[in-house]
């Protein structure tokens, strides 16, 4: 489903994508979700023993919402985000070229591409074949390919026994994640360990009036559950997707910190997975869920 581009110059084409209407890359092969179910594997090893993994980058990159081949793709600060799929390994001579967020990729780092996690963001792979995990410094985008979630540095490939295409878990770290963010940004007040489950924030900076389109479900006048779709730095980018997101529900623009978070609100749990499920199959997205202004996990319903 996926054919492999390069890194390099996939790079060059992102970083400048700034909001919604981004260029079309048609010269980029499209893909679609990856359809593994979440499996549940517990690893031992906590521990993250290479200093690079937690060092300052250049820039945090997050970025806007950006096209490949006619497939949008929705970068968002998740850290709950836990997926399984396809991994690949990134190509030994991309060795030296820039990364998205403006570092350097090394072949011998602990180093790996996400279509939409935050650059640089802490995760650990675990191979489903043989259990194997490594901790990994997601500093580039990509694989645009359909059927991988993952590429992995040819190290980090190495040290979980991958010798090609592997199934993976790939599971961000929270702590260490917001810890090379705050390194990154130069935040000098020291963060408490962060937490999955978050209180709500009330703070709303824009509503989307919305109508309900054809065929969708008719948000419930109140209810426990909303699903977010993207974060954004940008509110005209965020007020843009809410518009678009109002076909599936009671789209809104929720400011915390210096985030606009977009969020459908207002669900029952059916409507919740109702939605979950179509911005999966239809946009391509990886949707959050809260219950009560609380985290949970997205298939828990």
């Amino acid at each position: 489903m996926k054919k492999v581009i390069s890194l390099a110059v996939l790079t060059a084409v992102l970083v400048g994508c700034t909001d919604l209407n981004t260029t079309d890359t048609s010269s980029m092969n499209s893909y679609g979700a990856d359809g593994f179910g979440e499996e549940t594997l517990v690893t031992t090893d906590d521990s993250l023993n290479n200093t690079y993994l937690l060092a300052p980058a250049p820039k945090y990159y997050v970025g806007s919402a950006y096209k490949v081949e006619d497939v949008q793709y929705i970068p968002v600060e998740d850290l709950t985000y836990n997926q399984t799929g396809i991994a690949g390994i990134i190509p030994a001579e991309l060795n030296g070229t820039k990364t998205s967020n403006g570092e350097v990729f090394d072949m011998n780092q602990m180093v790996a591409t996400s279509k939409t996690l935050p650059l640089p963001t802490i995760a650990r792979v675990t191979n489903l074949d043989n259990g194997q995990s490594v901790v990994v410094r997601v500093n580039n985008r990509g694989p645009f390919v359909n059927t991988r979630i993952m590429d992995l540095s040819p190290a980090a490939a190495q040290k979980i026994g991958m010798n090609g295409q592997t199934k993976v878990q790939v599971q961000v770290m929270a702590n260490e994640s917001t810890a090379v963010k705050n390194a990154t940004l130069g935040s000098s007040v020291q963060t408490a360990p962060v937490q999955t489950t978050q209180p709500a924030q009330t703070v709303e900076t824009t509503v989307i009036t919305t109508t309900t389109a054809p065929g969708a479900t008719a948000p419930a006048a109140s209810g426990d559950y909303s699903v977010q779709v993207a974060a954004f730095y940008a509110q005209d980018s965020a007020d843009a997707l809410a518009s678009r997101m109002s076909r599936y529900g009671n789209a809104v623009v929720v400011q915390e910190g210096d985030m606009y978070k977009v969020r459908i609100v207002n669900l029952d749990a059916s409507q919740a997975r109702s939605v979950i499920d179509a911005l999966r199959a239809n946009e391509g997205m990886a949707p959050g869920l809260l219950q009560n202004g609380r985290w949970i996990n997205a298939d828990s319903i």
